[in-house]
């Protein structure tokens, strides 16, 4: 969330940042809780004033007595006034209360490179890679050709959970391992930790990482529970050290979250009606970090980069864009996606977002670095896609699909699943050397 001082001391700062965004809608929040916070200056002011003439009293009621004289009527004041200390501090607690979901509404403070845009369209290209595969042959669906192959059914994991799910058999299965491991791989030579997080997370701990006004239908609530069903590693990962103080000597702190993934969203009617780009449950790798303020820009390129190797490893053609104001949504203050090239439409679709949150995640989570009696400050948290299992495979079988109607298998991947070189037509079997 945003620092009480930047909306006390430069609110015109906050007015820019959401008329860039288009989040106008914000602006009466904006000036709610500059109005809350100086009602709470005061209302903290009245209670302190109270407490100063109660001690007052309590001075005089004492030198009366000494006098002999009467203190009936400043011991009948003075006995009102905790009554209305009491009053003045649930005032002060409410205000507080609203301040804070004020502050967690308000998006974060963009950088000065983030394009201006009302939409993905307006995202701007920052850079290439790869020559854009165009087949000699019409394509089959991603979804159609793992069902062609064997791998994949989806019809039955809609019998029994419902669509936006699917089985993976055989060497697909083997694949989405692969993929994981192979990110893991470059990762923890990259000195990145590998971290399995829990699947489920408490309310308070996810208002720590995202807003939920923003996410919350997005997510499956367990009933009857404080509990989520986590939507990223990223989450879980941000929340680890919540309430805690970092030994700065430590950061930065990088590290490799696994986890599966459950989110409402599923992908529109086309393309993804079956397949697995946009689906209830999928599996990822995340990157996340947690730095010091000087370090985060310098961070954030090492994540987008990692990527990248990832992807150039696969032999999958992309291109990088710097998202704009209008897509970027309200945690980060500047985003890289990394949008894979996907031949059978002829386009690129996002596969990776790269995100630099600042020290807005730290502040919603209290987590701050520094040295036994020493300063404390915000630290930093950062966290990028590594790679989404499902998005790479959707681009693995446009990109490698033959015009036999097989599938080569990516030669990175390969090492991983038991030197399998092909998967066929119709078949759990597949080509080795």
């Amino acid at each position: 969330m945003l620092d009480i001082k930047l909306v006390r001391e430069k609110p015109d700062i906050i007015r820019q940042d959401l008329e860039k965004r288009g989040a106008t809608e914000k602006m009466q929040l904006l000036e709610h809780v500059i109005t809350w916070d100086e009602e709470w200056r005061a209302e903290l002011q009245l209670v302190e004033d109270i407490r100063r003439k109660r001690n007052e009293l309590t001075k005089e009621v004492a030198s009366l007595k000494k006098a002999g004289q009467d203190v009936k009527a400043k011991v009948d004041e003075a006995a009102r006034l905790p009554l209305e200390i009491e009053k003045a501090e649930k005032e002060v607690d409410a205000l507080k209360e609203k301040i804070t979901r004020g502050l967690m509404r308000l998006p974060n403070i963009l950088h000065e490179s983030v394009p201006i845009g009302a939409s993905d369209a307006d995202n701007v290209e920052v850079k290439r890679w790869g020559e854009p595969k165009v087949p000699s042959f019409e394509l089959m669906p991603h979804g159609e050709f793992m069902e062609h192959l064997g791998v994949a059914d989806f019809e039955r994991a809609r019998k029994v959970a419902g669509a936006g799910f699917f089985y993976l058999k055989g060497p697909l299965a083997l694949m989405d391992i692969a993929i994981v491991q192979f990110a893991f791989d470059y990762l923890v030579k990259k000195g990145y930790t590998p971290v399995l997080p829990p699947y489920m997370l408490r309310r308070e701990a996810y208002e720590g990482v995202v807003d939920l006004g923003d996410f919350e239908s997005m997510m499956y609530k367990i009933e009857g529970e404080d509990l989520y069903l986590i939507a990223t590693s990223e989450h879980p990962i941000g929340a680890m050290y919540q309430g805690e103080i970092i030994d700065e000597d430590l950061l930065p702190m990088k590290f490799a979250g696994y986890s599966t993934n459950f989110r409402k969203e599923i992908g529109a009617h086309g393309v993804d009606t079956k397949g697995l780009f946009r689906i209830h449950q999928f599996n990822k790798v995340e990157q996340f970090v947690f730095c010091r303020p000087e370090d985060s820009w310098q961070m954030h390129e090492e994540l987008l980069s990692n990527a990248e190797a990832l992807f150039q490893q696969l032999n999958l053609p992309y291109r990088v864009v710097n998202v704009c104001t209008g897509d970027i949504g309200t945690i980060a203050a500047k985003k890289y996606d990394i949008e894979a090239w996907f031949p059978r439409t002829k386009s690129y679709g996002e596969v990776v977002s790269c995100s630099n949150c600042t020290d807005y995640q730290a502040r919603r989570l209290n987590i701050r670095s520094g040295k036994v009696g020493g300063e404390k400050r915000f630290l930093h948290t950062l966290n990028s896609t590594a790679i989404a299992t499902s998005r790479a495979l959707r681009a693995i079988f446009e990109n490698y699909q033959r015009a036999d109607g097989s599938l080569e298998v990516p030669p990175v991947l390969r090492p991983y699943m038991g030197d399998i070189e092909t998967i066929a037509p119709k078949s759990q079997a597949a080509s080795k050397k």
